[in-house]
C-alpha cells in the first residue's frame, strides 16, 4: 500500500515539476477539449499579447516626445519614469515570445496527432480528404504564426531605439541642458511605426485563422 502511495505522489510530483504546455494539451484533452481548440485558445492569447504590445509602445512613445525640447535640469523622477515605459515594453515583449511558443507547440501536437492518424483510415478517400484538410490548416498556420514572429522581430529595434533615449536621458541626468532628441526620436517614431502596422497585420491574420478554425 506504502509503495503505491509513493509511486502516485512521485508521479504527480513529476507532473507538478514538469509544469509545461504539453503537459497542459494532454490535460486539457482529456477534459473534453481538443487540440484544435486548444491551438485556438493560444493563437488568441498571442494575438491579445501583440495587441497589447502595441498599446505599450505607443505609450512609450508618447512619454519620450513629451522630453522632446525639454528646457530645465533633468531630474531622476523623469528617467525612471522613461525607464519604467522601457521597461514595461521588454516585458511586453518577452511575454509576445512566449505566447509564441505556446502556440507553436499546440500547433505541434495537433499536427502530429494528425498525421499519425491518418495511417488509421481504412478508406483511401477518407484518408485523402483528411490529409488535404491537414495541409490546408498547416498553411494557414504557418501564415499566421509567420505574421506573428515578423511581429516579435520588430519589437527589438523599437526596443533598442526606446534604450539610446533612456541611456542619453541617463546621462544628462541633473544638467541644466536642452534635450535635442530630433534624429534619435526620429528613429525611434519610424520603429514604433513599423511595429504598430506589422501588429495590424497580425492581428488580421490572426482573427481570419480563428474564424476558420472555429468554423471547422
Amino acid at each position: 500500500m506504502k509503495t503505491r502511495l509513493s509511486i502516485s505522489l512521485l508521479l504527480m510530483a513529476a507532473l507538478i515539476l514538469a509544469g509545461c504546455s504539453s503537459t497542459y494539451d494532454t490535460t486539457t484533452e482529456l477534459f473534453g477539449k481538443k487540440k484544435k481548440d486548444v491551438l485556438v485558445d493560444r493563437i488568441a492569447a498571442a494575438r491579445d499579447a501583440q495587441s497589447v504590445a502595441k498599446d505599450q509602445f505607443a505609450a512609450a512613445l508618447d512619454e519620450f516626445r513629451s522630453l522632446a525640447g525639454y528646457k530645465g535640469t533633468l531630474l531622476e523622477d523623469k528617467y525612471n519614469e522613461l525607464n519604467a515605459q522601457y521597461n514595461r515594453c521588454q516585458s511586453q515583449t518577452n511575454t509576445v515570445e512566449s505566447r509564441l511558443a505556446d502556440a507553436r507547440r499546440a500547433a505541434k501536437s495537433l499536427f502530429r496527432q494528425w498525421d499519425d492518424e491518418l495511417e488509421q483510415y481504412s478508406s483511401t478517400v477518407v484518408r485523402r480528404a483528411s490529409e488535404e484538410k491537414l495541409r490546408d490548416m498547416q498553411v494557414r498556420y504557418e501564415n499566421v504564426i509567420y505574421a506573428m514572429e515578423k511581429v516579435r522581430d520588430k519589437c527589438y529595434p523599437a526596443l533598442a531605439a526606446f534604450k539610446d533615449q533612456v541611456l542619453l536621458v541617463r546621462h544628462n541626468l541633473n544638467s541644466q541642458t536642452e534635450m535635442t532628441m530630433g534624429e534619435e526620436l526620429g528613429i525611434a517614431e519610424q520603429e514604433i511605426s513599423a511595429l504598430i502596422a506589422e501588429i495590424d497585420r497580425s492581428m488580421a491574420e490572426a482573427d481570419s485563422f480563428i474564424r476558420q478554425m472555429r468554423l471547422e
